[in-house]
């Protein structure tokens, strides 16, 4: 049986911000096993970042606040870690790939500097200078940069995008962590660029075993380089099942408008949106926070919330229309 590394409990982050405060995560749960691939996928906005954020513990405090939940990494809680056992885990146990490789890459120093210090950081302090460089200069190796060596002295200024992404992916991988995070890894590379970017991340991780969280708004990356698809809206995990089932068989509403929404390659017309806008989180709604926008909402959608619910081992879905329980 696959062991879970990673598994995320109940988890509601709150934002206090001067008109009141806004309830951002409203009780996500889900788990990473070892190995597994994991994509978190949603409309901008649902909170698959800031989610992420709480697993690293870069969640900005304040005006951010974690009110409730778990974080178990190996079965230790990270919310209660102190500073410095959490840099520990954050270097070698758990990394991340930044959507905006420009934002995440110090312009002031070179790449080896920064793949050094990530090395160093990563359970790495007693190793010597030379040792280090060999494992940056390896790392730029491994994601098919030319002249690795030359690299390692560039300033970020000096790459392409597609360059200074591959830079983040070494980086991430050069400590050899359990869980990689990649949040959209992609989305600020041109179309071609991205191909060869998800090419090399695929490969990479399929080499090195490592669990990796796909964050992304796109089906279509969550298809190619997923194992297991949880579906989040609103703060909420609202359906999650392994890739193939939830292609063959999306059950939750806000799912199947994901569905409709991609667009259509076989001249069957414009694809479908789907009507309304990701609540405001001042004044989330009642009960099933994607009921206003719900073409099949009951009653019950708007007055009590829906729980995760098992219904096979590989299919979860928080949905009173698969409960029985549904009356309109």
């Amino acid at each position: 049986m696959a062991t879970t590394i990673l598994q995320i409990d109940d988890l509601h982050v709150s934002f206090q911000v001067y008109e009141g405060t806004l309830r951002v995560l409203n009780g996500v749960s889900f788990g990473v096993d070892g190995s597994q691939r994991v994509g978190l996928v949603g409309e901008a906005g649902c909170g698959k970042t800031t989610t992420m954020r709480c697993v690293l513990g870069i969640l900005q405090t304040p005006p951010g606040r974690i009110t409730q939940g778990r974080i178990l990494f190996h079965d230790k809680n990270l919310l209660k870690m102190s500073q410095g056992e959490f840099q520990k885990i954050r270097g070698s146990g758990i990394s991340m790939i930044f959507q905006d490789p420009v934002a995440a890459l110090n312009p002031v120093f070179t790449v080896g500097d920064q793949i050094s210090s990530v090395i160093r950081y990563g359970g790495h302090q007693k190793a010597s200078a030379k040792a280090i460089k060999a494992r940056a200069v390896e790392a730029l190796h491994e994601v098919r940069l030319p002249d690795p060596e030359r690299m390692f002295a560039s300033y970020p200024v000096q790459l392409s995008g597609g360059m200074r992404q591959r830079v983040c992916i070494a980086m991430a991988l050069a400590t050899e962590p359990d869980v990689m995070i990649a949040d959209e890894p992609t989305t600020a590379l041109d179309v071609t660029i991205q191909a060869q970017v998800l090419r090399l991340l695929d490969a990479l991780v399929s080499r090195h075993g490592t669990s990796v969280i796909f964050i992304t708004h796109s089906l279509g990356v969550v298809r190619e380089m997923a194992d297991w698809v949880y579906v989040m809206y609103a703060g909420s995990i609202v359906e999650g099942a392994l890739k193939d089932e939830l292609f063959e068989r999306p059950l939750h509403p806000y799912t199947l408008g994901l569905m409709a929404a991609l667009p259509k390659l076989t001249g069957g017309g414009i694809a479908e949106g789907i009507p309304g806008r990701i609540p405001d989180y001042l004044h989330p709604p009642s009960g099933c926070r994607f009921h206003p926008r719900c073409p099949q909402a009951a009653e019950i959608c708007r007055g009590e919330r829906p729980q995760l619910t098992e219904l096979s081992d590989s299919h979860y879905v928080a949905c009173y229309l698969h409960w029985g329980d549904c009356r309109a």
